[in-house]
């Protein structure tokens, strides 16, 4: 048997103020943005650069009660976890880019890690896991 987690959905504010961020931003890619007429909502996915996992589902918040999720899908903990190949390569672009790190980077017994918010105020880990680690090895 083979399974795998398809998309992630992560609400949003506005579909276009999303895929600034993560697009021009993160520099992740738009693999899908399909008009759904019959619901008025947009399906638009995007993927870490050079990914094969996972990927985000970036749903717009359509009803009152969807939208004091926007930025707090976790109830303040972090939420969503990038890997990367080169840890340092990553975070100084990112920095440069005016990403927003509310811990700097440290070195924990997994691997190298600081987390960072995106544009609603999600946290997520930027990570680059020991060679050695588990889960290193089924990326």
């Amino acid at each position: 048997m083979k399974q795998s987690i398809a998309h992630i959905a992560l609400v949003v504010r506005d579909y276009d103020e999303a895929l600034d961020f993560y697009v021009n931003t993160l520099n992740f890619e738009l693999i899908e943005d399909t008009y759904q007429p019959e619901q008025d909502k947009r399906w638009v996915v995007v993927a870490p650069p050079g990914g094969s996992g996972t990927t985000l589902l970036l749903a717009r918040a359509s009803k009152p009660e969807q939208e004091p999720f926007i930025g707090n899908q976790t109830g303040g903990r972090v939420f969503l976890f990038l890997n990367t190949d080169d840890f340092w390569r990553d975070y100084d672009a990112m920095q440069a880019k005016g990403i927003k790190f509310i811990r700097e980077p440290k070195q924990a017994d997994y691997g190298l890690v600081a987390v960072f918010e995106d544009l609603y105020g999600n946290l997520w880990d930027l990570l680059q896991f020991r060679e050695d680690h588990p889960v290193a090895k089924r990326l």
